[in-house]
């Protein structure tokens, strides 16, 4: 997974965008979602763009490169990979903007209020301004750029033998996609560090399985155009994307043993998933023809699937609701109980987003100070006990935007096919009795369905629905304006 809570997205290409681009910023309007800063925090940002990087350790001659996805402007890491001895040496640099936000000020003040980037088909709102997420904060290639500077010694198996972080001048050499580091990879042309990526990659997620967690990455949604028109399609993701994320998990269990050894820090958690969740997405795989044995957990399941297979990328989204009920456990001084997080099963800290997620640019500021036997500065103290809540109410609104934006394009592609038959699975079902079996003899009831081709979660209503099995429903509604679709069986 990656190391956010698992969210449905859905990207527009091609002409698509034009189709609901009014559409989305009247969504945007009406549900409040951030918009322009305020003066005095943009001008802010602008004088701290102005000014030179502090004076810090020079790492420039480190050949780190960036990989995204493409057109990606707020570079968050760089990184570079090599053996050290039987083992490996991570390099890993994240954008520090620490180095340009006044603790306490107008633009510090305007980014708690939103927490984190907003993401959208059609445009993304950041949480910095752009003349630091996309300009002077960020990891662009051959710009000298302030940066937190990860060493992360691994043994042979992947394991952390020590990892510490400092601050220090670096300069990507590439800006690279997923695509082109995957063609690399495949065509033995990735150099060095790049070919080492699979390798430990691999490695660690054959130890996050071993601990009994799960590696979610959710297929996006896409808006694609063809012959008939736009239809509804999942974007597979490549296995370097699998790899480079293991990156980032590894750098975050780094950083929460370092919080502890600090006894100061702020922990991502994750309760285990429930029995219903577990239970209903168990419903989902067998509709799916997913072969789920009793003795093998969802991670082992998850690692086992293909998501250019329709059915498994529909079954990734399904599997998201055991990803549910993510928080940040905060400690200063007495030390919590271990709190693991239940998908990674493994002590987890948020600190390799920093330009998108506020709660990083903390994280970090403890893992520095730790690293370099100092006091964790006054305004990172003084903020900790108020940071869940930020990031809790960020998290909610930035969901619902997201929530709506699914909703209000699939309404858009589905509302020409009223009348239409879909096949898919009857996930879930609101039965009045709450027993959960779904099959109240003559009483309509409404249920969620699962359908790959084209790629829709929506609600149904029917009698007798029938869970975990594949059914056949039609289209009944595709409304624009209420951004809401449904089907009866």
């Amino acid at each position: 997974m990656n190391d956010a809570t698992p969210q449905r997205h859905l990207r527009l290409v091609n002409a698509a965008a034009k189709i609901a681009a009014p559409l989305l910023a009247e969504l945007r309007t009406e549900l409040d979602v951030p918009g322009e800063f305020p003066p005095e925090a943009l001008a802010e940002a602008e004088r701290a763009a102005d000014q030179a990087a502090a004076a810090t350790e020079d790492a420039t001659a480190l050949p780190l490169v960036t990989v995204d996805p493409p057109g990606a402007k707020d570079l968050d890491q760089a990184m570079y990979l090599e053996r050290d001895g039987d083992g490996y040496l991570v390099h890993y640099a994240i954008a520090d903007p620490a180095s340009f936000v006044q603790a306490g000020g107008a633009l510090d003040i305007a980014l708690a209020d939103r927490g984190v980037t907003f993401y959208g088909p059609d445009t993304s709102i950041t949480l910095h301004p752009a003349v630091l997420s996309e300009g002077a904060a960020s990891l662009l290639p051959e710009q000298s750029r302030p940066a937190c500077l990860w060493t992360i010694r691994l043994d042979a198996e992947g394991e952390i033998r020590e990892a510490g972080v400092r601050r220090a001048l670096v300069r990507s050499r590439e800006q690279l996609t997923y695509e082109q580091v995957q063609q690399r990879i495949d065509a033995g042309e990735a150099g060095e560090s790049l070919s080492l990526l699979p390798e430990i990659g691999m490695l660690r997620a054959r130890l996050e399985i071993a601990r009994g967690g799960a590696s979610l990455e959710i297929p996006e949604q896409e808006v694609a155009s063809d012959d008939d028109g736009y239809r509804l399609v999942y974007r597979a993701n490549l296995p370097v994307e699998d790899w480079n994320a293991q990156i980032s998990l590894l750098t975050g269990i780094a950083a929460a043993q370092l919080m502890r050894t600090a006894r100061i820090g702020v922990l991502r958690t994750l309760q285990p998933a429930q029995q219903r969740d577990i239970n209903r997405v168990r419903r989902a795989a067998h509709g799916l023809d997913i072969d789920w044995p009793a003795d093998a957990s969802y991670g082992e399941v998850l690692a086992g699937l293909d998501a250019t297979i329709p059915e498994h990328a529909a079954f990734f989204h399904e599997a998201t609701a055991l990803f549910r009920g993510s928080g940040y456990l905060t400690f200063d001084g007495d030390l919590p109980p271990a709190s693991p997080h239940s998908a990674i099963a493994a002590e987890y800290a948020h600190v390799t987003a920093p330009l998108r997620r506020l709660v990083d640019r903390y994280g970090l500021e403890i893992c520095l100070a730790e690293t370099a036997g100092e006091e964790v500065p006054d305004w990172v103290r003084t903020a900790l006990p108020d940071l869940p809540g930020i990031m809790d109410r960020a998290r909610r609104r930035s969901s619902e935007y997201e929530r709506h934006c699914v909703d209000l394009l699939e309404a858009i592609m589905l509302r020409g096919r009223i009348g239409q038959k879909f096949s898919g699975v009857v996930v879930d079902v609101d039965d009045p009795r709450g027993d959960d079996s779904g099959d109240d003899e003559g009483v309509e009831i409404r249920g969620t369905i699962l359908i790959a081709e084209p790629a829709i979660r929506a609600r149904v209503r029917g009698v007798g629905l029938p869970l975990g099995e594949k059914v056949t429903v039609r289209l009944s509604r595709a409304d624009v304006d209420e951004r809401r679709v449904e089907f009866a069986y």
